[in-house]
This record gives structure tokens, C-alpha cells and sequence, in this order.
């Protein structure tokens, strides 16, 4: 059962609301549907810029005082990007919630993105961007998400570049987030010390001055969903490296094969979370060609990402690639034991319980299954963790785990 209310107002607006009585805090946590899977194709990196734009203020906020404001009252705020949303969060003692979160509204729903402050910023994130470009595992990611998205805008970064910055205007950044910031394409997470009539009503009149969308702001190209179908190889050669890497990488369902990523889960834990997986058993307990290795999948909305990645020595790539590939055909032929099931099934839902013990951590849970899929499926996951058997995790192997159709990062120094 879902624990908290969804409440959706008339101007298409969400609220998710949970009470925790014996907390004194509150967490406002707003998720807007405008990440850099939004951005087209003039305006790369432009969901970024625009996070830290929206707090340079509005006409009734000078920049830097929703700052103070939330400071001086001891609360907290934060901020992020990725491809599929942008959020804002707020975490505030309960009686200033209601002087708060209107000043957190204002700067979503009037950011006035001054010209003076637009290019004061933008240099801020030029300088973002360039120290990412200083760290090899950022530049190695880069190189491996390009090489399995190719043009999609999951294979850019979310940071964009130099040059897609410098093309950038106030004016454009004004014309998409008068298009994105809309009510039908937001939702705001109340959890914490407040009850669901007066967190209803702080949240309807918070909310209610939304601008009308505008006409003339270019749209995203559609791009044809990525399908790798033979082994795509990149080789980097960085000189500041003090260890070689390597990361494969094989594309996996979106929201609409969910269960379908919630089994791949489940693989990558079996793969090489801890000492008894398979990978981390064979290739760094007993034979110790790396000195670390792991697996994830990153659930996005049109393409999930499937990786494993290890720290090696250089003579020793060949040879773990190919490792890797042996164990990925072993799952698919061999397939896998019930006490391996029953470990992965364990640590993934011992990992989702330590992750929803604070008001901050369910805020976030429940904005990003409402802005990529939807909100009550935020704590079904232990569930469809315990519903596979090991039939239909070898299944998921022979259909996604392919040995011989994914893309490979090689980083040596």
C-alpha cells in the first residue's frame, strides 16, 4: 500500500503528501519533467544552467535571498539535474515551512533570469564543466555513455559544453522554462511535520501564479531508441591516470519495461556486489587480475544503462574482458542458483530500507517514480525484487546481457 496521499490540483499540478508526526521537520521536494532529455538541439546544457539560474531571483526576490531567507530560519536547500528531471528541495523546521516554500515557488514559477546575472553564472558553469573535463572517470563515462547513445541525449552531458554555452541567451533560457516549468509537468513532495489539509493548501496557494507556456521555443528531436549490435570500442589515454580502467556498458528497458530493470538489478548484484558474487569471487578473490569491480544499472525513462566496470592493471584488460563475456554466457546457458537469487533478493531489499528512513530520502523516492514513471510505484520494488525465480533472471540475461553486443571504455595512462 502506498503511504502517502497524491493529490492533483486543477491546474494539473501534483502534490505527494506523507505525515510523520514525530518528526519537526519538513522536506519540500519539487520535480520539474525538464532535464537535458528536454534540451533541443540548440540548447545543449540548458537544463543545468537553468537550475542554477532559478536562484537569481524573481521580481519579489533580489538574488541571494531565498538563500537567507531559508538560512536565517536554520533550514536547508539543494538542487539537481540529470536527463529526465530537474528538482529542488527544501528541508525546514515545520513552523516556517509556510514562510519557506512560497519563496521556493516564486523562484520555480518567476525566475526573471536577469541578463547581468545570466552571463555572471554562466561562467560558474563553464568552470564546471572544465574541472569535470579535469577527472578521468568523468571523461571515461562521457566517452562510454557516446559510444552506446550516439546522438540520443542520453549519450551528451547533462553539464553540455563550451560551446553550447557560449551559443546560449537569456532569452532562450526564459523561452524554456516558461515551457517546461508548467504545472502538468511538476510535482511537489511534502513529507515530514505537516498535515495533508494545511500542506494542500500552503501547496495551492504557493502555486497558483503559473505563466502561460510560450510558442516560438524550439522542440527535442525524436530519436530513434539506441540498439548496439556487436562490440563498440573506445580506447582513452589519459596521462594523469594512476590506474587503467574498463567499463562495458549494454542499454536495458525504460519505465515501460520496469520489471524488466528491476531483474537486471538483481544480475548486477549478482555480478559483483560483494565477495561471494561472481565477478568480484573469480576476478579479485581468487584471481586477482583487478583490484576492484562493479556493476550497476542506472534506471532512466526511454533507455536504462547496464555497466560493469573494473580497476586493473593494463596488462590484465584483455584478459578480464574476456572473463566478463565467459561469466555473462555462463548465465545465459549455466543460469543461476536459487541461493544466489536469494542473496541478491536480500541485499537489494535490505539496500531499499536503508534508503527510506528519513523524510528526505521518501521525499526523493516518491518525486522521482511521480516525474519518470509514476508515484505509487515508489514502494512496490521490494515486491517485484521477491517475485523473480532464477528462470527468469536467465531469461533477462540471453535477452539483455549479450557477450558479444556492447560498448567498452578502455582508460590507460
Amino acid at each position: 500500500m502506498f503511504p502517502a496521499a497524491v493529490l492533483t490540483f486543477s491546474n494539473g499540478l501534483t502534490l505527494i503528501h506523507q505525515e510523520i508526526p514525530a518528526t519537526p521537520v519538513v522536506v519540500a521536494d519539487i520535480w520539474v519533467g525538464a532535464g537535458s532529455n528536454a534540451e533541443p538541439k540548440p540548447w545543449f546544457g540548458m537544463a543545468h544552467f537553468l537550475e542554477h539560474m532559478i536562484f537569481k531571483g524573481t521580481a519579489n526576490l533580489a538574488p541571494g535571498a531565498f538563500d537567507y531567507q531559508i538560512e536565517s530560519r536554520g533550514g536547508m536547500s539543494n538542487a539537481a539535474t540529470s536527463y529526465d528531471y530537474a528538482h529542488y528541495s527544501l528541508t525546514t523546521a515545520t513552523p516556517f515551512v509556510s514562510e519557506t516554500l512560497p519563496h521556493l515557488a516564486d523562484l520555480l514559477l518567476n525566475a526573471a533570469i536577469p541578463d547581468d546575472e545570466f552571463i555572471r553564472e554562466r561562467d560558474v558553469v563553464l568552470e564546471e564543466i572544465r574541472q569535470a573535463e579535469d577527472d578521468p572517470d568523468w571523461l571515461g563515462f562521457q566517452s562510454l555513455i557516446n559510444n552506446v547513445y550516439e546522438y540520443h541525449p542520453y549519450g551528451r552531458s547533462v553539464l553540455g559544453s563550451v560551446h553550447d554555452l557560449m551559443q546560449q541567451s537569456p532569452e532562450a533560457m526564459r523561452c524554456f522554462h516558461q515551457n517546461h516549468y508548467q504545472p502538468e509537468n511538476m510535482t511537489v513532495v511534502l513529507v515530514g511535520g505537516i498535515a495533508q489539509e494545511q500542506a494542500a493548501e500552503l501547496v495551492n496557494q504557493a502555486f497558483s501564479d503559473f505563466r502561460a507556456p510560450g510558442v516560438s521555443c524550439p522542440l527535442r528531436e525524436t530519436i530513434p531508441q539506441p540498439q548496439i549490435t556487436e562490440i563498440r570500442r573506445q580506447e582513452l589515454s589519459l596521462p594523469q591516470l594512476e590506474q587503467s580502467r574498463i567499463m562495458m556498458a549494454w542499454t536495458a528497458p525504460g519505465v515501460e519495461k520496469l520489471d524488466d530493470a528491476y531483474g537486471l538489478d538483481l544480475l548486477s548484484v549478482l555480478l559483483a556486489e560483494g565477495r561471494t558474487s561472481r565477478l568480484m569471487r573469480d576476478l579479485r578473490e581468487e584471481r586477482q587480475l583487478v583490484q576492484g569491480i562493479c556493476s550497476n544499472i542506472s534506471l532512466q525513462k526511454e533507455s536504462s544503462l547496464f555497466t560493469i566496470s573494473a580497476w586493473l592493471e593494463p596488462e590484465d584488460i584483455e584478459s578480464v574482458e574476456s572473463a566478463i563475456r565467459f561469466h555473462l554466457d555462463s548465465l545465459q546457458t549455466q543460469g543461476i542458483t536459487e541461493a544466489e537469487l536469494n542473496r541478491a533478493q536480500r541485499l537489494l531489499c535490505n539496500e531499499f530500507a536503508f534508503s527510506t528512513e528519513t523524510p528526505n530520502q521518501l521525499a526523493g523516492l516518491y518525486g522521482y517514480y511521480s516525474t519518470i514513471a509514476h508515484a505509487d510505484l515508489a514502494m512496490k520494488y521490494t515486491d517485484k525484487i521477491l517475485s523473480f525465480d532464477t528462470q527468469q533472471l536467465q531469461k533477462l540475461a540471453q535477452k539483455y546481457l549479450l557477450p558479444d553486443n556492447y560498448a567498452v571504455t578502455v582508460m590507460k595512462s
